[in-house]
């Protein structure tokens, strides 16, 4: 772009700001057009990976149900919906109607998804008049949930550039390069408050496996590629410092081994597996994710406590099972509304759901429409159907997602474990929570429920002589591979309660939990 033009149109932007006039570009417009040394840092200040959700701004039902709201180019905003005839034996369609006011330039645009548990559809506007999007036809039982519920709207906040910056800013966390793995520590700084401390060489600690008891639990923090992404977005909406975990365990001979839920198989399955401990301390030092792994050794006290026989019962009967997507979800939503990080909401969440639900309708019943129907007391029911039946009782479906999972629920392809479910269902097993094994639902831990339990050492003079040769300030556990740092806030601080962890909430960046949530 020409000098003179640069001039001309920042000339014109602060003539409009100046006179309290509607300006021909907006900031955010023009940045794309400047040279790329000034525009590209700018974008990525103003916009970033939660730009790409999109923000719930009202549901419309009829035309006296009008929604209003403030847009990203737009600030005024109303939105209603007219129901037209049915023609034969349809059920009718409907016309939504947007209307648009008062842009904030010339050039700007406002994005949206429009969804029900039926349909999600999108469209954009950059003129200020009255918009029109039509549906031909209601399926079945969609006209009677639109009548109760009404279609959601969605506003994309960042408007059509920012979201394109917002994906630049979130697809290289699923990288498996250096780039990627500098996503994944900028976006956990910047969104979750973490700090990421590089650690004096060497990074594999020189371990000595006979320093392993049972019962041992294993963190693991991913920091690139595929894994290394998705861990990074449960850590943001958890307060998890952690993305993986497993536990060690000996057998009758006294050889070592690890069970862990989640362990990918030659056919790209998710299993619950038994692994030699040389086999498995192998894979994570092949692992391209990068892990930064620590062990945490169980107190003296709940290490006398530890049954072995039935913690390696338990896991053996497990062995060969599917990984828990049936609860994945379930432990990180506790509360009505307060575990999700803006602009996360119970109604975004649904239609998250719903997209799913259309794209991969088999994987959406493995992650979400059982557990569903468990809190429904019903069976079979698919996702319309249970916020149809969630309707009629009066539940909204952010009360629906947050009753908590019960540690007895038998789905289609048996009992559902996540990675940490897996461990501390083998802790209950083995007899760590006593007298309180019948009131705690472990399915419902985070990873970050789990390493906070006071089940593990507090005296670092008895930890392994190998443990933090190489940490300063030494860590209270002993980090056995990584080249980062892996801190656990709040770490084994919290005593075992009746209904521990299904009330809590998480919102970053404090994650501030009540106590006896």
């Amino acid at each position: 772009m020409p000098p003179f033009l640069q001039t001309l149109v920042l000339v014109l932007l602060l003539t409009g700001c100046s006179l309290g006039l509607e300006a021909p570009f907006h900031y955010e417009d023009i940045l794309p057009v400047l040279p790329h040394q000034i525009s590209w840092p700018a974008l990525n200040s103003l916009h970033n990976a939660v730009d790409l959700l999109p923000e719930f701004v009202g549901a419309v039902s009829s035309t006296s149900n009008i929604s209003s709201w403030k847009g990203a180019c737009f600030s005024e905003n109303q939105a209603w919906l007219e129901l037209t005839k049915p023609a034969g034996n349809g059920t009718g369609g409907g016309i939504l109607y947007i209307q648009t006011s008062k842009a904030h330039s010339w050039t700007c645009m406002d994005l949206y998804v429009y969804a029900t548990p039926f349909r999600v559809t999108w469209d954009y506007y950059f003129l200020a008049r009255t918009h029109t999007l039509t549906i031909n036809q209601w399926q079945e039982g969609e006209l009677e949930y639109v009548k109760q519920k009404g279609v959601s709207i969605f506003l994309m906040k960042a408007g059509m550039l920012g979201t394109l910056v917002a994906l630049w800013d979130v697809l290289p966390i699923f990288s498996n390069t250096g780039w990627g793995q500098s996503s994944n520590i900028a976006f956990l700084e910047r969104h979750m408050g973490a700090t990421f401390t590089k650690r004096t060489p060497p990074y594999v600690a020189n371990i000595s496996v006979n320093d392993i008891h049972s019962g041992d639990f294993l963190v693991l923090s991913k920091i690139r590629g595929r894994w290394g992404g998705f861990e990074t977005l449960e850590k943001w909406v958890t307060g998890a410092y952690a993305g993986h975990t497993a536990v060690c365990l000996r057998d009758e001979k006294g050889k070592l081994w690890v069970g862990e839920s989640g362990h990918e198989n030659d056919k790209g399955e998710e299993l619950i597996a038994l692994l030699p401990w040389e086999d498995w301390w192998s894979l994570q030092l092949k692992d391209g994710a990068n892990p930064q792994i620590a062990l945490l050794p169980l107190h003296p006290e709940m290490r006398s406590k530890f049954n072995q026989t039935t913690a390696l019962a338990y896991a053996r009967q497990m062995t060969g099972k599917s990984y828990g997507y049936h609860n994945m979800i379930f432990s990180w939503i506790d509360t009505s509304t307060g575990n999700y990080p803006p602009p996360l909401d119970a109604n975004l969440v649904a239609s998250v759901i719903t997209v799913w639900t259309r794209l991969q309708p088999a994987y959406a019943s493995n992650m979400w429409n059982e557990a569903l129907n468990k809190r429904l007391g019903t069976q079979g029911l698919d996702l319309p159907s249970i916020m149809w039946e969630a309707n009629e009782r009066g539940i909204p479906f952010g009360q629906l997602l947050a009753i908590p999972e019960q540690d007895d629920w038998v789905y289609s392809d048996g009992k559902s474990t996540s990675c940490v479910a897996f461990v501390l269902e083998m802790y209950k097993e083995a007899g760590l929570f006593g007298t309180l094994s019948n009131v705690i639902q472990v399915t419902e831990f985070t990873i970050r429920d789990a390493y906070m339990l006071k089940f593990f050492e507090d005296e670092m003079s008895r930890l392994p002589a190998w443990c933090n040769s190489n940490d300063d300030p030494p860590l209270p556990y002993c980090q056995i591979l990584g080249d980062y740092r892996l801190d656990l806030p709040e770490f084994n601080s919290i005593e075992p309660y009746p209904r521990m962890d299904e009330r809590c909430p998480s919102l970053p960046p404090n994650y501030y939990r009540p106590a006896h949530c």
